[in-house]
């Protein structure tokens, strides 16, 4: 049981960059009294050293280099924050998660490594509200994006999970 008396749980948001898997991730930790792990926060300051360290732009994460050399450690990093609050809080993870979220074993998956129940919410909105949202928000991470938009359109997930999950529509 957790602190508001609810089920530890954890609960992963994912879904394309700037389609609000930040914004709604907070909002659903603040519902469930969950601790909220967001990619961008617990990994960007390492990221953005271990980048420059090996003569890449700090802000590059779609390049085959950035893939190869932090995409799991990074991921791995939420987990094993989560593991550490999951004895006694329900936790919410924000991240693309592209790859896993198209993997119809994932929950299952989580469920066994963590021991507790996993909700997924995949969170979306039409391409052209994100382009807009990247550019409002002004990040240096979004600049190759938006100079290569359609290269960089190619490469992101916008199927639904092929599992049960929770569907954010956040440009409706």
């Amino acid at each position: 049981m957790s602190r508001t008396g609810g089920e530890v749980k954890l609960h992963l948001v994912c879904g394309p960059p700037a389609c609000g898997k930040s914004i709604y991730g907070r909002l659903l930790a603040e519902r469930e009294g969950a601790v909220f792990l967001d990619n961008d926060i617990v990994s960007e300051p390492v990221v953005q050293a271990g980048m420059e360290a090996v003569g890449l732009s700090r802000d590059d994460r779609d390049s085959p280099t950035y893939k190869e050399i932090f995409r799991e450690p990074v991921y791995e990093a939420l987990y094993r924050s989560a593991a550490a609050n999951l004895g006694h809080l329900p936790v919410v993870i924000a991240g693309p998660f592209t790859q896993e979220s198209q993997d119809p074993d994932w929950p299952a998956q989580l469920e066994k490594r963590f021991g507790v129940p996993v909700a997924v919410h995949f969170v979306f909105c039409a391409p052209e509200i994100r382009r807009k949202r990247m550019v409002a928000r002004g990040e240096t991470r979004d600049l190759a994006k938006l100079q290569r938009w359609d290269e960089y359109l190619a490469t992101t997930a916008e199927r639904r999970p092929p599992f049960p999950h929770v569907w954010i529509d956040t440009g409706a």
